[in-house]
């Protein structure tokens, strides 16, 4: 069992899944780009600072309920983003999925109502 103060430092956010591709030579492994409505800033060599889009990397052992990948691209799903970032296969990655599955093989992403935009913070 964890405690309630625990729970609490679990940062879950909506995320928009820009693009999937398996990760050749695994069997379960795909490389998401997840847009959490983050940003970055660039210096350019004139010196000019622009803000830029920043979707984050994650690795998730799904590809089994995914044969086609492009499927996932457009989902908002759930995500914890407060994770150290972890190297799978080669690959870092900067979240975890959400997801549900049975013995059975039922399998179900978590997905929140479709006027939630990507980076909502779960309150």
């Amino acid at each position: 069992m964890i405690t309630y103060e625990d729970f609490k430092k679990v940062e879950i956010r909506a995320g928009k899944i820009l693009s999937a591709e398996k990760i050749p030579d695994t069997d379960k492994l795909l490389k998401l780009s997840v847009d959490f409505n983050e940003t970055k800033q660039v210096t350019d060599e004139a010196g000019v600072i622009s803000t830029l889009p920043a979707p984050r990397q994650i690795i998730s052992g799904i590809s089994l309920y995914f044969p086609d990948p492009a499927v996932l691209v457009g989902k908002i799903c759930l995500f914890v983003t407060n994770l150290e970032p972890r190297t799978i296969r080669g690959f870092e990655s900067n979240g975890m999925l959400f997801a549900i599955s049975t013995k059975e093989g039922s399998f179900s992403l978590l997905e929140p109502n479709a006027t939630i935009p990507a980076g909502t913070m779960a309150a």
